[in-house]
Order: C-alpha cells, then sequence, then structure tokens
C-alpha cells in the first residue's frame, strides 16, 4: 500500500500546479519587491488581453490575476513575489474581500494608462523621483515640455506627472546657482520656447502651459505632482491678472499690491495664501510648512496616511495602498501643505497632525483629478543639487515611492459610481 501511495501523492503533488488558475502577488511584508510589483501589473495589462483584481486593504492591496507561465517568468525575472492558489482560494478571497463587514473591495484594472512626464530636456538625474521610480519598475512614459504641451499633445495621455517645475517663471528661485551650466541650460531652454511660442516673458509662457494643463484635468485627465510643482502651479493660476515675479527673474518689477490681487477662484488645490515677492527667498509662498514651523528633524519626521472606506471610497483607498501606514518623511522645496489653505472640496489623505501639515492630498477636478504629494524624494530625507540620484535597488519596498506607484495605476481601474 505505501509503495502504491507514495507515486500518487508525487502525482498529485505535480498536478496541483497545474490544477490552480490564478496568481496572487502579495503586497504585505512577504513581497520581496513592492515597486517592480506595480512595473507587473502594467506590463500583464500592456501586454495581455487580461483584467487585474485590485484586492484594496487585503494583505496591503494585493493583486490577483490569471494563472499564465508568461507571467510567472517574468515575475521571477524581475524578482517579484507571487503564489499559486486555487480558483477556490481565488473565490474565498473574494468573499472575504467584498463582505460588507470588511473594510476591503476589489477593483477591476483593465487598460493601462499612457504616462507622461513633464520635463526639461536639460534635466539632471537627480531632478524626479516619478521618472527614477518608473524607470526602476519598468512603466514605459514619455517626456514632454513646453513645446508639446502648448503644442496640444496632452490629450494624447491619460496620466500626467509635473516634474518639480517652478510654474512662476523664477527658475526655481535658484538665483545663487545662477552660474552652474544646468541653471544657464534650463534658462536658455524656457527663453527659447518663450520666443518661439510669441511670449513676451517666461512667466506668461509658463502661465500658457498652466492652463493646457489645467484643460488635461478638466477634459479628465489625471494629473499629479510632487515638491513645488505643487504650490507654483496654483500659484502661477492665482497670479494670472497680476505680476508676481521681480525684475531680477523676468526684467521689470513686481505688483506691490500682488497679494490683494490673487484670484482663488482660479486654483485647483490652494487658496487664501500669500506670495513671497523677494527674489532671493527660496520660498514662493505660505503654502509650504518651513522647517521652523514644523519644528520636525529626520529622526521625528513622519506622516499618517489615512484609513479610508474601500467600499464607500474607492479612489482615495486606491492612492493610499500600502504595506506601512505611518511612513518616514522627507524634504523637498516644497515639502508640505499647510491645511489651513487647503480648499474644502481636496482630501488629505497623509498628513502630520502634530506639524500641522498635508502631505499627500487629492480632489476630483473636471472629469479628472489631481493628486499632490509634497517632498522630493521619499528615500533621501534632505536631497540636494548635484548629489547622485537615489538607487531603488537598495530601496524595493519602499512605502513612500509605493504611493507614486498607486497613482500610476488608478488610471487603470474600471471605475465605480461613489456612495459618498
Amino acid at each position: 500500500m505505501k509503495r502504491l501511495l507514495l507515486p500518487l501523492i508525487l502525482f498529485l503533488a505535480l498536478l496541483a500546479p497545474a490544477m490552480a488558475n490564478r496568481l496572487l502577488i502579495p503586497m504585505d511584508e512577504a513581497q520581496k519587491n513592492h515597486l517592480k510589483a506595480y512595473g507587473i501589473a502594467y506590463w500583464v495589462l500592456k501586454t495581455h488581453d487580461t483584467e487585474i483584481d485590485w484586492l484594496l486593504n487585503y494583505r496591503g492591496g494585493s493583486f490577483m490575476m490569471s494563472q499564465s507561465q508568461a507571467f510567472v517568468n517574468e515575475m521571477v525575472i524581475r524578482g517579484v513575489s507571487y503564489e499559486v492558489i486555487s480558483e477556490a482560494q481565488a473565490a474565498q478571497i473574494m468573499a472575504e474581500v467584498q463582505s460588507p463587514d470588511a473594510n476591503m473591495d476589489a477593483v477591476k484594472l483593465q487598460k493601462p494608462p499612457k504616462v507622461a512626464v513633464y520635463s526639461p530636456k536639460t534635466k539632471q538625474p537627480w531632478d524626479d523621483a516619478v521618472t527614477m521610480v518608473m524607470t526602476y519598475a519598468e512603466i514605459p512614459y514619455d517626456v514632454v515640455f513646453d513645446a508639446e504641451v502648448l503644442d496640444g499633445k496632452l490629450p494624447e495621455y491619460d496620466w500626467l506627472h509635473l516634474h518639480h517645475e517652478d510654474f512662476t517663471g523664477q527658475f526655481g528661485k535658484f538665483f545663487h546657482f545662477k552660474d552652474q551650466p544646468w541653471y544657464i541650460a534650463q534658462k536658455q531652454e524656457a527663453e527659447g520656447i518663450t520666443r518661439k511660442y510669441g511670449y513676451n516673458k517666461v512667466t506668461q509662457m509658463k502661465l500658457g502651459v498652466v492652463k493646457k494643463i489645467r484643460d488635461f484635468s478638466l477634459g479628465g485627465g489625471y494629473l499629479f505632482a510632487m515638491c513645488n510643482a505643487t504650490d507654483t502651479y496654483d500659484i502661477a493660476l492665482a497670479a494670472q491678472n497680476t505680476d508676481m515675479v521681480d525684475a531680477f527673474y523676468d526684467g521689470d518689477g513686481f505688483d506691490p499690491n500682488v497679494n490683494s490681487k490673487l484670484d482663488f477662484r482660479e486654483t485647483m488645490a490652494f487658496r487664501n495664501f500669500q506670495v513671497y515677492t523677494n527674489p532671493y527667498m527660496i520660498e514662493f509662498s505660505n503654502i509650504d510648512n518651513q522647517p521652523e514651523e514644523r519644528g520636525l528633524a529626520e529622526h521625528n519626521d513622519y506622516f499618517s496616511l489615512f484609513q479610508f472606506s474601500a467600499k464607500y471610497d474607492p479612489i482615495p483607498t486606491m492612492l493610499t495602498q500600502n504595506h506601512m501606514n505611518v511612513i518616514k518623511g522627507f524634504m523637498g522645496q516644497t515639502t508640505a501643505f499647510k491645511k489651513a489653505y487647503l480648499k474644502p472640496e481636496v482630501v488629505v489623505m497623509a498628513e502630520n497632525r502634530a506639524a500641522g501639515e498635508a502631505r499627500y492630498i487629492h480632489a476630483p477636478y473636471g472629469r479628472g483629478f489631481f493628486t499632490f504629494y509634497g517632498g522630493h524624494d521619499p528615500e533621501d530625507y534632505r536631497h540636494e543639487i548635484g548629489e547622485e540620484p537615489t538607487d531603488l535597488n537598495l530601496h524595493p519596498n519602499s512605502a513612500g515611492y509605493r504611493l507614486i506607484l498607486n497613482n500610476i495605476l488608478f488610471p487603470a481601474a474600471k471605475k465605480k459610481k461613489q456612495k459618498t
């Protein structure tokens, strides 16, 4: 009997993988490479006619898909953890996720978004966390800049990230870098585009770009921005009928009454703020929570993700999927947003309550959406100009970088009617 049982056990062991027909990509602590897991999800959507179940709040926001040897091979190559499960196990997971008593849900990922990054052609390796993480995760993207935006190319894309650009036309207020080759190159690039498109000043050209980006969002596009692309974008909209830029940057003086002429009806996320006209001050407004106001240092700088109802608020739930709820902070030219200056419709998705600041915000806008994320590089607390870029091979499970990648998959989700 024992001699008969042994071959049977071996046969069933070999047969079990063939009988299983689902793949689960766990996104909890069991995952070896969270960042590349997003790239796998994008690759499956892009190269195969199949849907993916994004299991919100289940094991850190796991992905479940049909079994395919091609998928398995790709996950092995990229170092992504996966589990082979049976159809019965998959049904049990879905029942658990969809239970009325569970703060979980499942959304279908269907079509990968076409992604663009708004970035100067002269950008440096340290310039942008989003391009670094998309490259690492192997998510394809196109680079567009002022010329492409002004030429009306944005409707070709579903998702747009704003490199940490200064949309006020003050070149980041990096006056102390004015003799650096990269500063000279970016200034020349902006001035050349300004002349080409018939604008008198870089500030006017950047406002034209901002309005095109606004039209992209109003028309249904997904907008994501980090660092000072967040506040300078709204500042440019608010100040469009006045002049906040000193002669140091645009050749003529600013309006001394600029702060009484800001139009907050034009902005997306912020209101009631004041702009700083001092050309030597490397801050644009009082939106950004300053180090002396925050009272934080690297050892105690953390922010917490809000827990949303997966079934009633699926969008912020998708955008906050993570294996960690408390995330280490990181600085940027714009680090965090004072909550007092947020518009009432803006959803705060992460905050440091002690500092009174929002770190990660979101809202619908027209037929589209925007998400703003404070700080420069989630794995470099104070990244200085000229430093080497972060090596994401050293941070494959970065909770801070995961928030960026949530936003890239978000447009792929089949839309549900929100219940609130």
